[in-house]
């Protein structure tokens, strides 16, 4: 289907919202401010008093002071997720990631679905369209508002326009007033699609990082099995286990909200597409009837 240039404005218009060129970028800052500065706090570790006289956080951040190494305080699990690794503030970002953009996608559906109930507002429409009452259902449309209302609006207003229309035979009429729905649709669907890749790509690659910091950790693991002229480093080898299972437990958490999420606001938008869907068939029947 062909789009007008005005109609691309208009799309371009009903895609705004978060950006993610921009706000991601914001987002990696922030998990990385976390990992350093509430993760890494010196009082999540042994020796806290050492550490901040040598520079707190920072000094957590280099993993260790005067050539020892750091170890998380026996009740600070918080400090036993720091020591994850490089990877973490990674998975740390996804997290927020996913978060964030689900709310962007909650608050945008709920205004699309418009201001009052929604299946109400469908049986009203039918219900009028039926009596072919025109007028008051683009009245409900009005105080409606939202995605569906404003292309059951287009859809109705050219309802009217063709029903006084006495160049066009009834079968172009038909063709005309279902691309009207057809294009008011597709001025709709880009708001209620947009940021939804986010959340379904998280849904895939936080599980590939997370087995990346799995890989990474397991190594220093089994490094540690073989050094030490037979006499593996317990310390090290529970290091390399630990960050690869913090890593597993980060990346598989995100991964599954995310898919559930996505999931969820995808039924959201099917369950909107299928309310324009059972309106625009009214709308052809009720003008197929009176027309």
């Amino acid at each position: 289907m062909n789009v007008s240039k005005n109609d691309e404005q208009v799309i371009a218009k009903k895609t705004g919202g978060l950006n993610p060129a921009v706000i991601i970028p914001i987002l990696l800052v922030i998990g990385i401010c976390i990992y350093l500065f509430v993760l890494g706090n010196p009082g999540n570790f042994k020796d806290s008093e050492e550490i901040a006289k040598k520079g707190g956080a920072l000094s957590v951040a280099f993993s260790d002071v005067d050539g020892k190494d750091i170890h998380p305080s026996d009740d600070s699990f918080i400090g036993i997720i720091y020591k994850g690794g490089v990877i973490v503030p990674i998975l740390i970002t996804f997290m927020i990631t996913v978060i964030v953009f689900s709310f962007e996608r909650y608050f945008v559906l709920k205004k699309a679905s418009g201001k009052g109930n929604l299946d109400n507002f469908v049986l009203k429409v039918r219900s009028l369209l039926n009596q072919n009452r025109v007028d008051e259902a683009l009245e409900e449309c009005d105080r409606q508002e939202g995605s569906v209302g404003n292309v059951v609006k287009e859809g109705l207003t050219t309802y009217k326009a063709l029903s006084h229309d006495t160049t066009l035979n009834k079968e172009q009429k038909m063709v005309a007033l279902n691309k009207a729905i057809e294009e008011a649709t597709t001025l709709e669907m880009p708001m209620l699609e947009k940021n939804m890749m986010i959340l379904s790509t998280l849904g895939t690659v936080a599980t590939l990082i997370a087995l990346l910091g799995t890989v990474i950790g397991m190594i220093k693991a089994f490094f540690a099995l073989g050094s030490g002229g037979g006499t593996p480093d317990a310390a090290a080898l529970s290091t390399g286990i630990s960050e690869a299972l913090i890593n597993t437990a980060l990346g598989i958490g995100t991964s599954a909200i995310a898919i559930m999420l996505y999931n969820f606001f995808t039924s959201k938008i099917d369950g909107l597409t299928y309310k324009i869907d059972e309106i625009a068939m009214s709308i052809q029947q009720s003008f197929a009837e009176f027309n």
